[in-house]
């Protein structure tokens, strides 16, 4: 099943390239909600989600010769999606400013939670300041290592993991408080 889904994306993949809007719309139907919750993630405010939402389908069209099946369609329209996002935040002035590293902290992982637990987390990932809120979300959510999540920010490895732990740190004193 999973072979005959990969080659569907892959046709219509091959298809919108050669400039069907048939099946660019069905590349935009297949990957139109997951794309948004991790717009919405990031971003937090409905409108600046769709934006940049719309935006980065409109790159990815542009730019779809460029994309050469090294991973998924999926993961490199997500790989588009977030530094979209990124960049609006960037353009909005609100990304915080790279803290001093402290070296290398201890992981940490937060405890397993009850669904009362899980929404208290996700009013606490809402009070965090958006450079915390995106290097928990990529980290924790979207499953980013810190490699990558340094390559995604322009920041070093070590700078991630150390905002990781500041976040995730003051995440759980959020949450404490509620």
């Amino acid at each position: 099943m999973e072979t005959n889904v990969r080659f569907t994306h892959q046709a219509l993949v091959e298809q919108s390239k050669a400039g069907d809007t048939n099946a660019q719309y069905q590349l935009y139907g297949l990957y139109v909600d997951a794309m948004f919750n991790v717009a919405m993630r990031l971003l937090t405010i409905r409108e600046d989600a769709e934006d940049v939402l719309q935006e980065s389908f409109v790159e990815a069209f542009r730019k779809l010769d460029t994309f050469r099946y090294e991973s998924t369609f999926g993961s490199w329209l997500k790989r588009i999606v977030i530094n979209r996002s990124i960049n609006h935040l960037k353009a909005k002035r609100m990304l915080l400013s790279s803290l001093e590293n402290e070296g290398e902290p201890e992981e940490e992982e937060l405890e397993e939670v009850d669904t009362l637990e899980i929404e208290k987390i996700k009013i606490g990932l809402g009070q965090l300041p958006e450079g915390y809120r995106q290097i928990i979300t990529l980290y924790l959510i979207e499953g980013y290592d810190h490699v990558e999540i340094g390559e995604i920010l322009g920041i070093s490895t070590s700078t991630s993991k150390s905002q990781y732990h500041r976040a995730k740190k003051k995440l759980i004193q959020i949450v404490k408080e509620l």
